[in-house]
């Protein structure tokens, strides 16, 4: 019942790194150079690792654990008991269970890209992926076309011209979540749907409402506003205003697709936010590769344009397809999960 605006909380961590990470990053350059930023992240990462190591709880259930780690046992042991006393086959043993654990720790976490073959589940994450994709397109975008000419800002100036899509990402979170929650609640009155303890009933498709058709228009539509702002050269006011409906747009978006994603996937949650987090995070770095050759060769308002058509389309389609068959969906898909 109150998952969006739960969700929306959540994001407000994550959502305090794109706000102080450009201005941090354009301090450094200026200071001390562009390779200090590369020292200060691999600083960062590992007080990161020794945060997780020794302040993170273990999640998983001992009894899970030590399932994984007996099985891993008897794999490694299987046709070699009888031989264990030779040095050799001792050797390979362990080779064997050290090539167990590995394929525990690096292929195993990969079994979660068979749930897009949910449909519910692969268009979810198709649109997020697309929205994620898009943000990166637009942030090399800020920073190739504020340090040209005529705008020629420094590293600094140009990680505070980051602070309105920022912005944009925290009203959305706030306010968005919460948004969300009504509109589903709305629904389900709408609906008629309550248990036989007077409850309603909420179905993830209930938040795919006035909210999804905005987001969905909004992000593009502030990507092209953007891209031929910048390319004809602007007041940087202009091109900031779009950055922050972009970051509203696409924020929303973000926020109503993990919520639903745990909610079409209710005892896989986790393998859901992951799989989101897995396919988005290769559309960003795809984008982030190919936007500054895309832009020595078509402009920003034609990229801001391409990619803007891309979003609108494919997220549309993905709304209208979830709003129409997400109920028979979600139905095979529980009796396919159990």
């Amino acid at each position: 019942r109150e998952r969006g605006r739960a969700m929306g909380i959540f994001y407000l961590g994550p959502l305090t790194g794109p706000l102080l990470a450009p201005i941090i990053g354009g301090g450094l350059t200026v200071g001390f150079g562009w390779r200090s930023t590369m020292y200060f992240l691999a600083a960062y990462g590992a007080l990161i690792v020794v945060l997780v190591l020794f302040g993170v709880p273990e999640t998983l259930p001992r009894r899970h654990q030590e399932q994984i780690t007996a099985s891993i046992s008897e794999d490694a042991n299987a046709n070699s008991l009888s031989r264990v006393s030779t040095r050799r086959s001792a050797v390979q043993a362990r080779t064997k269970t050290t090539a167990l654990w590995m394929k525990h720790i690096f292929i195993n976490p990969l079994s979660i890209l068979k749930f897009l073959r949910f449909p519910a589940v692969g268009l979810t994450v198709s649109y997020a992926a697309i929205t994620f994709g898009s943000l990166y397109v637009l942030n090399i975008c800020v920073q190739s076309g504020y340090s040209a000419p005529p705008y020629s800002f420094s590293p600094v100036i140009v990680g505070v011209l980051y602070l309105p899509s920022s912005l944009g990402y925290f009203l959305a979170s706030l306010l968005g979540g919460p948004w969300l929650d009504r509109i589903m609640e709305r629904e389900a009155r709408k609906a008629g749907r309550y248990d036989e303890r007077g409850r309603l009933i909420f179905y993830p498709e209930d938040r795919v409402r006035e909210n999804a058709w905005l987001s969905s228009t909004l992000y593009p539509g502030a990507l092209v506003w953007f891209g031929w702002t910048i390319q004809t050269h602007q007041h940087w006011i202009v091109p900031s205003i779009a950055n922050f409906f972009f970051g509203v747009g696409s924020m929303l978006v973000f926020s109503m697709a993990t919520t639903m994603l745990t909610e079409f996937m209710p005892k896989r949650a986790s393998s859901g936010v992951a799989l989101n987090n897995f396919v988005r995070n290769i559309l960003s770095a795809t984008g982030t590769v190919v936007t500054r050759p895309l832009i020595d060769a078509i402009g920003f308002g034609w990229l801001a344009t391409a990619v803007a058509l891309i979003a609108w389309i494919g997220g549309n389609l993905a709304l209208f397809l979830i709003r129409r068959n997400s109920q028979k969906w979600r139905k095979a898909m529980n009796e396919q999960m159990g």
